[in-house]
């Protein structure tokens, strides 16, 4: 009796081990299932996003150059994954658990498992809305506990807040909280610095070596304003505040390689000598206009080769304008990258068939790439312009406006940039400029970043800028097509009318005027959202994501 008993719960235990081996488990069904959204429609979601070739000619780049482009790759990595902790946390974590291939892919492109072109609405199951502050504070902590935290540095960009033993809110130095991989990239860097050609690009690659170590950023911020003349450039570590969407006090850390189109960049060089004069024109009143802009500003354009963090989260970044600090802008000013590629992809994949579908069709001859390239590029001038300190004492814009900082301030850009190109053809310095494609292409490239959402600065700020046109007449919509026109005069009266109301709540540092505006404006209402849809259903892509890397490129 004893042996049939051994004998059959042997026979169970060895039935149960082939059951187990042939048969997914629990788990692994689970991950299998990790998606809020079904199968089909997270592989339309990933195809939202068209794959394109970051690649450039490097025929002209030496050996020790290509090694040194290897190094800043290796770097920028390191960048991709900090951004992974400040935005989520542990990549692993979530990557690990899902087997889904388009579902991974998709978690990939947002950095997470929050939708950012549709609000940070979570797609995965397990997760719930996104914490406005990212992984940059405690996602128990309130506004009131951090309000009243005493420390000197709880607002600096450099810090994360975390809870001490005792549950107390407490900051953390990046450097401190991202150690190990600081100390990799910045021997990396200044690997890549040995290699460099370019004397004022090696120093800058040191001294950002040196930054990330520290959080000391000024003196490599600065060196960077002296790089023009090399054939590769590199923009790395803790930049924008984006991410940090409680106070907009935190950088997030990102990284992008650049190779220089020094034949463009000829062309632009002949505006950095108009800044100051840019400056007096501003439709504001002369208070909100005194500061006098930096005259060391740099125009260039560039191909990307890699995209790494923050910029590579969901809609992809097609110019630069940096540093972001003010006291660098005060007293060397800006440097502008266009980043012409990546650029022409998006005017070609997506900007042309938009039009296509929502300007009206005898205004669609006035959609062009020049006018696209021209109204990009015064975008990041703008950010350059205007004013950096309050008229009244309340410190710097970006602290005052804290939240709304940054779609007030990239409302200025985009509403700026335009009048600076009608400036500008006015003053003769733009060759073959007709304003009505700068117009047209600007009330289409609205419907082009509308699409990423009303979630993320640029969002808001397209939102506030569409709603306001809507409102003065600056376009009109026939019902019958659901397409769009401008009405140029009315058009040229908005954009000087909310550019005065922007510039003059940043002179003021009207943090009230601020909410209001981003609140009441900066939404998607549903005639828009209808039009959109129509986008979709045409499948148009929304944007596009990269194949990169040295295979790309051609150094490995």
């Amino acid at each position: 009796m004893n042996n049939k008993l051994v004998n059959l719960t042997g026979l169970i235990l060895a039935i149960a081990l082939i059951v187990g081996c042939s048969s997914p488990s629990k788990k692994d069904k689970e991950a299998d299932n990790m998606s809020k959204l079904p199968e089909e429609k997270i592989t339309s979601k990933v195809n939202e996003f068209v794959e394109v070739e970051l690649k450039a000619d490097i025929s002209h780049l030496s050996k020790d150059q290509k090694k040194m482009l290897s190094h800043l790759y290796d770097v920028s990595r390191i960048m991709d994954d900090l951004f992974w902790k400040e935005a989520f946390g542990e990549k692993e974590e979530l990557l690990g658990k899902i087997k889904n291939k388009d579902l991974k892919t998709f978690v990939k492109i947002n950095y997470g498992p929050w939708e950012r072109l549709n609000d940070n609405k979570p797609f995965v199951k397990g997760y719930g809305e996104k914490p406005e502050g990212a992984n940059f504070y405690p996602e128990d902590m309130t506004k009131e506990e951090f309000e009243n935290f005493e420390s000197e540095d709880k607002t600096s960009l450099y810090t994360l807040i975390r809870r001490d033993e005792e549950g107390n809110l407490k900051t953390v130095p990046y450097h401190e909280a991202f150690e190990k991989n600081i100390k990799k990239a910045a021997k990396k860097l200044k690997k890549a610095a040995k290699l460099a050609e370019n004397d004022s690009f090696k120093k800058y690659l040191n001294l950002r070596a040196e930054a990330l170590l520290n959080d000391e950023y000024l003196d490599s911020d600065m060196a960077w304003m002296d790089v023009k003349d090399n054939d590769v450039d590199f923009v790395v570590g803790p930049i924008e505040n984006y991410e940090d969407g409680l106070y907009g006090y935190k950088a997030a850390h990102e990284a992008f390689v650049l190779l220089k189109d020094h034949d463009w960049t000829e062309k632009l060089d002949k505006f950095n000598a108009l800044m100051p004069e840019l400056q007096k024109s501003l439709p504001v009143a002369k208070k909100y206009k005194s500061e006098v802009p930096g005259s060391d500003s740099d125009l260039g354009v560039y191909e990307a080769v890699f995209y790494a963090g923050d910029c590579n989260a969901g809609s992809k970044t097609i110019a630069i304008n940096l540093p972001n600090d003010e006291r660098v802008q005060e007293k060397k000013g800006s440097r502008k990258l266009q980043l012409k590629n990546a650029m022409r992809y998006k005017f070609e994949k997506i900007l042309k068939p938009i039009s296509d579908e929502l300007i009206a069709k005898d205004q669609r001859k006035y959609i062009k790439f020049d006018a696209f390239f021209e109204n990009t590029m015064f975008h990041e001038v703008a950010h350059g312009l205007g004013i950096k300190q309050t008229i009244n004492g309340k410190g710097t814009v970006r602290n005052a406006l804290k939240e709304y900082y940054s779609p007030v301030e990239e409302g200025k850009a985009d509403i700026i940039g335009l009048y600076l190109v009608k400036q500008l053809a006015e003053m003769d310095e733009l060759d073959d400029t007709e304003l009505k494609d700068n117009y047209v292409t600007f009330m289409a490239s609205i419907f082009r970043s509308i699409r990423f959402g009303a979630a993320s600065s640029h969002g808001k700020a397209n939102m506030m800028r569409f709603n306001y046109f809507k409102e003065t007449g600056a376009f009109t919509r026939d019902e019958e097509t659901g397409t769009y026109k401008v009405d140029f005069d009315k058009m040229t009266e908005a954009m000087n009318t909310l550019g005065e109301k922007i510039l003059t709540i940043q002179g003021d540092g009207d943090y009230e005027k601020a909410k209001q505006m981003v609140k009441e404006k900066g939404v998607i209402k549903e005639e828009l959202k209808k039009d959109l849809e129509r986008l979709s259903e045409a499948g148009i892509p929304r944007d596009i994501r990269f194949k990169q890397g040295e295979n790309v490129l051609g150094i490995k």
